[in-house]
């Protein structure tokens, strides 16, 4: 194995070759430990950052067929996971939750989409953190029993 030197000594350079019978361990493998534990590191972070397995669900604001309903009315679902309320028959719709039917200390106001959703397609968003059973309505179908409840695991 062989290695080159170069010294300066401010206006001559002097080079001379070195040759050595001995053999130079690397800390190439200890490198590659720590490039391992830092992957390890940094995906146990992103785990543990986001939601584990979080899901997205669809609640359809009225039915195929023009029924005034959330469907499904009924949903099970687990803390983290986000439902998308899709408006997509008898409009309009909006979800209203009622303070009176949810988790103690969650803001129904913060969960509520009061403005009416009108277009085919519209959609709002919720994450629901807090374990426990949530009841909802339609405003403006109320009366006619458009109601549903989202429980959280």
């Amino acid at each position: 194995m062989s290695a080159f030197t170069t010294s300066f000594t401010g206006v001559k350079v002097v080079s001379k070759t070195v040759v050595s019978k001995k053999s130079v361990q690397t800390k190439a493998v200890a490198s590659f430990d720590n490039v391992k534990k830092a992957a390890v590191v940094a995906a146990t972070t992103f785990a543990l950052a986001s939601p584990a397995f979080a899901t997205d669900h669809v609640v359809k604001l009225g039915g195929d067929n023009g029924e005034l309903g959330f469907f499904p009315s009924s949903l099970t679902i687990s803390a983290g996971d986000t439902v998308e309320f899709v408006n997509n028959k008898a409009f309009p719709h909006n979800v209203v939750f009622d303070e009176d039917d949810v988790p103690s200390g969650v803001n129904a106001d913060k969960l509520s989409h009061e403005d009416y959703l009108n277009a085919p397609g519209e959609k709002r968003k919720t994450t629901f953190n807090e374990k426990g059973t949530y009841g909802y309505y339609c405003e403006p179908h109320q009366g006619a029993g458009m109601a549903g409840k989202i429980t959280v695991n």
